[in-house]
């Protein structure tokens, strides 16, 4: 449903011839479990800081696996419908380093409790290599049955969709792995017409070691049923997850940090946290109108040269007001790139004033700013706007003819003048070009503007905004790295939510039903049923779905931005519901250990690019992490920053002997990057006692 839609600011002359290294966060740490028991005259065995995932093709083990991707956390994948897999055995699972016993997985997830033929040596030799080295095993979708610690689920319990239900987090589980949940959450219900999510709701049976941690009312019944506990039997701890989900749907979201907190024990590599940004673009500019009658944008590319009358949309001082209370209200800061050159000539039309310039920038330490050019032109190839859709224009030899290096410099430089004389607290090295012009834009434009690199070199630029609907990919341009921003559809042309319907409409019906037919046989766009009523679709469809969809970025440990425009802070003010209902819908699930982390551009690109390096070196085999005891010990290549989350305590061994903190809360653990000291080849971790030691 993502999409990036060309624009151009109303009235701004276009070039027609323009990390988080880490304060990371944490939340209360699980007790670290004692390492197994081994005979008096073995030493203490080391556990590898890597899970085995075996998967059987669905989307539980699936869903698993993308989780401990995102954080960085190396895992090893069998997938048991290859002919040409590893057989896991007892050289498989575990061995000796200099004479140490060696387990090389800290950590298993099965498809269920048991996916292998009756009487499999594979399961037997998983289950000695859990109860010998205290291993934990993940369950990640099973069925409820006496083997997992629950009665059958004719005995009272339920089977079949969970869509729409409303879980809780039990008591164990608050204080347990689940502890950075509110308490309570629903299962995703986007379709009534289709069966999204399937489960087993059942009691534990009578006298069986099994706590359960996320629980949900049996239909029909008074009762609550187990969807997610602990099952501790014949030496082994088994996590049984009774429900199955996708890595996309909400109710594993929420539930996925702790299920690998609880297999890891809140010791591994990797970290992860929820990210939300909001960049409004074209602030001091204005933004083109839609028409409603010729469904394009005059002024802008997609209606003809001369069609149609432009009526631009611009924020007013009401607006700033209501921002900077909203700003406040929420405890969440927007990030403003601005266009200087707006308020330039809004004051030359309008006899010097310019009221909306003179409050913004007497709020302007509510704001976090980012130059947005001088003028908003279009910075790539020169645009032919002749035929829509436009083309780029050429030299007479057919070469493509390109907005020049001057002219970028040009446009970079007067902004962030403009933004000296206003008293902007500007990051001097970021910069979103208009519609991210210069980067290649398919089809018209293949490749970078040439003149883009070296015009970044000229004006110091480190952090470049791109399109992730178009370059998801954080990659380098000339001195600069990409930040990817995702793009919002709460247009940029709409100031009033009737617009808004109205365009949404548009694009998204058929040609018999009155829309442009682009959603037609698409891979990517789906058509309406029917048309949005301009009246109540807005808040009944465009919000929610806006919104789910933001979510579960966020959700996602995904730190890139979303961007919208300054036209959606005016007049109907329809950023707000979409604003307000990620915010609302976050603080319900999450607890306060687990705040929304709301990073300015430098840190999102420089979080992107530390992750980039790490994920490399995993992928790559190039870091090894291990436990012996209560140290933890990692290595990694030269120039590659450690990342790894720890219990509450943790603490990081200094060459000299000494110890200084490591990481910074977040969701009940500590977690962060740091690289080795000089004199040292890896980092040391000292984890803290487990209670009662």
């Amino acid at each position: 449903m993502e999409r990036s839609r060309t624009k151009r600011t109303s009235r701004m002359a276009a070039l027609t011839a323009g990390a988080l290294v880490l304060s990371l966060g944490v939340l209360p740490a699980a007790p670290v479990a004692a390492v197994a028991a081994v005979a008096a005259d073995e030493l203490p065995p080391r556990i590898d800081l890597r899970v085995l995932v075996v998967s059987d093709g669905g989307p539980a083990t699936e869903a698993v696996a993308a989780e401990l991707a995102g954080a960085g956390t190396p895992y090893t994948m069998v997938e048991l419908a290859r002919t040409d897999r590893p057989l896991i055995d007892a050289d498989f699972l575990a061995g000796t380093v200099d004479g140490r016993p060696r387990a090389k997985f800290q950590a298993v997830v099965l498809p269920n409790d048991d996916p292998f033929p009756a009487g499999s040596a594979e399961m037997a030799a998983l289950v000695s290599y859990e109860r010998t080295y205290a291993i934990p095993q993940v369950d990640a979708y099973t069925y409820a049955r006496p083997e997992t610690g629950l009665e059958y689920p004719v005995n009272g319990g339920y089977a079949g969709p969970v869509d729409g239900m409303h879980a809780a987090v039990t008591a164990a589980g608050a204080a347990g792995p689940f502890g950075y949940l509110d308490g309570s959450f629903a299962f995703d219900d986007n379709d009534p017409s289709i069966a999204e999510s399937w489960g087993f709701l059942s009691r534990p049976r009578a006298g069986a070691p099994f706590t359960t941690y996320v629980d949900a009312p049996i239909p029909g019944t008074a009762e609550r049923g187990a969807l997610v506990g602990e099952y501790r039997h014949d030496g082994r701890r088994e996590l049984v997850v009774t429900f199955v989900a996708n890595r996309h749907q909400r109710q594993f979201r929420v539930l996925a940090r702790g299920i690998v907190d609880w297999m890891t024990q809140g010791v591994r590599l990797g970290s992860a946290r929820n990210y939300f940004s909001v960049h409004v673009d074209d602030v001091f500019a204005a933004d083109d109108r839609w028409d409603t009658e010729l469904n394009c944008t005059p002024g802008d590319v997609d209606c003809r040269p001369g069609q149609g009358t432009p009526d631009p949309i611009r924020m007013t001082p009401g607006d700033v007001d209501h921002a900077v209370r909203w700003s406040r209200a929420r405890g969440f800061t927007l990030d403003l790139a601005f266009n200087g050159g707006g308020s330039v000539e809004y004051r030359e039309e309008h006899g010097g004033a310019d009221p909306l310039a003179d409050r913004l920038t007497a709020e302007r330490t509510a704001f976090r700013w980012i130059n947005h050019t001088y003028d908003h032109p279009y910075l790539g190839c020169e645009q032919d706007v002749a035929t829509v859709p436009w083309k780029c224009a050429t030299n007479p030899d057919g070469s493509t003819r390109y907005v020049g290096r001057a002219e970028i410099s040009r446009q970079i430089a007067d902004n962030r003048e403009w933004a000296r004389r206003a008293g902007l607290p500007l990051e001097s090295g970021e910069l979103v070009t208009g519609e991210h012009s210069g980067l290649k834009l398919l089809p018209q434009q293949p490749e970078d503007n040439p003149g883009l690199a070296p015009a970044l070199a000229d004006n110091g630029i480190a952090w470049l905004g791109s399109d992730n609907s178009r370059e998801p990919v954080q990659r380098q341009v000339g001195p600069a790295l990409t930040v990817s921003r995702h793009p919002m559809n709460v247009f940029y042309n709409a100031g009033r939510a009737a617009e808004q319907v109205d365009e949404y409409n548009w694009i998204y019906t058929s040609r018999a039903q009155g829309g442009s037919g682009i959603c037609e046989g698409s891979a990517t766009t789906t058509c309406l049923d029917a048309p949005l009523s301009t009246a109540t679709g807005y808040a009944d469809h465009i919000v929610p779905l806006e919104a789910r969809i933001a979510l579960g970025h966020v959700l996602a440990n995904d730190p890139r931005p979303h961007f919208i425009h300054q036209s959606n802070l005016a007049e109907d003010r329809i950023a707000y519901p979409v604003l307000d209902r990620i915010l609302d819908e976050y603080g319900a699930l999450y607890a306060d250990n687990a705040p929304l982390v709301n990073l300015r551009m430098r840190d999102i690109g420089a979080e992107l690019r530390e992750r980039a390096a790490w994920d490399g070196a995993v992928k790559a085999g190039q870091v090894t992490g291990y436990r012996i005891g209560d140290t933890v010990t990692v290595t990694a290549p030269d120039g590659v920053a450690v990342s790894a989350t720890m219990p509450t305590g943790t603490a990081l061994r200094l060459p000299d002997g000494s110890t200084a903190a490591f990481g910074q809360p977040y969701a009940g653990t500590v977690s962060g990057r740091v690289a080795p000291a000089a004199g040292q080849d890896g980092v040391v971790l000292a984890l803290p006692p487990a209670p009662g030691t």
